[in-house]
């Protein structure tokens, strides 16, 4: 009898353990104790309780430490910025950060690499790379280069790969600017000088220039040193400096950037990027405007939009001086005109020399030779992509404009916050203030916008390129490729960089969105799938 009052006892008390059993992990010891219902109940509340509150101190403590990170971050960047150095603060080593970036950027490229050549083993949804990789009729073995190269050859990679084999053979190549495939072309026939036998033909392979172009995009590793030595140079923060640069391992649109024969290594190491801290932005920012304009013009080789690069050299020589109240003399303006030439020159060139083809020898002319501006980039452009403005704003596109949403919003943010809380107010001051007042506002207006290492003056022709670029992108371009643009804009990490540091909620959702479209953007284009 006690015996089978003691099981209905206990059963009861395991029944009534196991109407709450949710509300804990402790419902079994509590059973296995044989302890009253009541009391059970009132252990399991408390015992509940007390872990919802650990874990909600342990949210707030993380939280907490993160704010007073970024608040740490933010005082030490205004203070390496203004010159002050407090007692107790270690001086950052440049050449420790700039190691510690190289380790970093290298590890990215490869596990970059990594991803994309597994997820290249996924059925393909265009089986164009498999078929035009094809090893022939002999047995299937195994080959590094086949491998990588059929990793790679996704998208505009075809007509890149293309124009490095064979030139300028159809139209719509003609969209396509020959900076890349020339350095395609050129590091695949270095590769095959170890492997080519006497008697072979020269001619290149697709897996030459291809696994060339996978080489080209090792100008990336760098990107992130010379990211840090611009954003020293402009800001003087080494704090500034290496947050941006660390987020600048977490691209839009890693495969491009780094492991892709595309045009954002290429472009971003000759615009502000190159070995050993000499870039084009870089050499504005230390007014060396001939090296400056080279930069750009190797650049513009690259990618139509490299022409707006000019502006950074019209800025620097003729803008900045006016915004002090310094006499802008006819040697700089023409100075500056003449070096804008020469970043413009490759555009002009590839129309000459298409113009040269298409409507100077002597058959039917093409369509776009009669116009006004000549022009068979824009003729292209529009015929075969349907590029031109709002053609893009259509309900079958909502896709790719919600793809291309996360980093315009994080530009639009920050641009107009630069030029509203910067950029207005010194124009303000310019127009309402006389030459000889000007120079105390405009120390007044610099003095305020050291608060914020983000608002300095010397961030404002990249900022209003960025926003310039946004609204092309937006407007007048396949709003998606923002994702690849975005990439090779250094004002993308600064922007990012001050949404961590004065907004860090949204700050980390970039972060988290960056990690997680990195790896998702890495599979879709081994699987060959959009965006492109």
């Amino acid at each position: 009898m006690e015996c089978a009052l003691g099981t209905e006892k206990a059963w009861t008390i395991g029944q009534d353990v196991r109407s709450i059993k949710g509300k804990s992990k402790v419902a079994p010891e509590l059973v296995a104790l044989n302890i009253p219902p009541s009391r059970a109940s009132v252990a399991l509340r408390a015992t509940s309780n007390s872990w919802k509150t650990q874990k909600v101190n342990g949210i707030k403590h993380i939280r907490r430490t993160i704010r007073l990170l970024m608040k740490n971050l933010l005082a030490q960047s205004a203070m390496s910025f203004s010159g002050k150095q407090t007692a107790h603060a270690r001086p950052a080593n440049p050449a420790n950060h700039r190691r510690m970036l190289f380790a970093a950027s290298c590890a990215a490229s490869l596990l970059t690499l990594i991803l994309t050549v597994a997820a290249a083993q996924l059925p393909l949804f265009d089986s164009s790379p498999k078929i035009l990789l094809s090893p022939g009729t002999g047995p299937a073995t195994f080959s590094l280069r086949r491998t990588l190269a059929s990793a790679v050859l996704r998208w505009d990679a075809f007509h890149f790969a293309h124009i490095a084999k064979e030139g300028y053979v159809y139209e719509h190549e003609w969209a396509f600017f020959p900076g890349v495939p020339s350095l395609m072309r050129a590091l695949g026939a270095l590769l095959r000088v170890p492997t080519a036998s006497v008697g072979s033909p020269q001619q290149l392979s697709w897996e030459d220039v291809l696994v060339g172009g996978v080489l080209g995009s090792m100008l990336s590793v760098h990107s992130v040193l010379t990211l840090y030595d611009l954003t020293l140079e402009l800001l003087g923060s080494p704090s500034v400096a290496l947050l941006a640069s660390m987020l600048s391992l977490l691209p839009s649109s890693p495969a491009t950037f780094r492991v892709a024969g595309y045009t954002e290594a290429l472009f971003a190491w000759c615009s502000y990027l190159a070995i050993e801290g000499s870039g084009g932005m870089l050499y504005c920012a230390k007014e060396q405007w001939l090296f400056a304009a080279f930069s750009f013009m190797v650049a513009a080789t690259s990618r139509s939009n490299g022409i707006f690069l000019a502006g950074f050299i019209l800025y620097g020589l003729i803008a900045e001086p006016f915004l002090k109240h310094r006499k802008v003399n006819l040697g700089s303006a023409i100075y500056a005109v003449a070096l804008s030439a020469m970043v413009v020159s490759p555009f002009v060139y590839l129309q000459y020399s298409a113009y040269r083809v298409f409507c100077a020898d002597g058959s039917e002319p093409a369509p776009w030779c009669d116009s006004l501006l000549p022009s068979i980039y824009s003729y292209a452009q529009s015929k075969y992509w349907n590029v031109g403005f709002l053609r893009y704003w259509t309900l079958q596109q909502l896709p790719n404009f919600l793809l291309g949403a996360p980093p315009l919003a994080l530009l639009f943010a920050y641009t107009l916050h630069y030029s509203r809380a910067a950029l207005i107010p010194r124009l303000r001051a310019l127009i309402t203030s006389s030459p000889a007042s000007g120079k105390s506002n405009e120390s007044r207006n610099e003095g305020r916008a050291t608060t914020s290492p983000f608002l300095h003056p010397a961030l404002a022709p990249h900022a209003i390129h960025a926003l310039l670029m946004c609204l092309l992108l937006l407007f007048a371009s396949h709003t998606q490729i923002v994702l690849r643009f975005a990439a090779t804009m250094p004002c993308t990490y600064w922007a990012a960089a001050w949404l961590l540091v004065e907004r860090p909620a949204l700050g980390r959702w970039w972060v988290g969105w960056s990690v997680v479209w990195g790896a998702v953007s890495c599979v879709l284009w081994g699987a060959f799938l959009p965006p492109a």
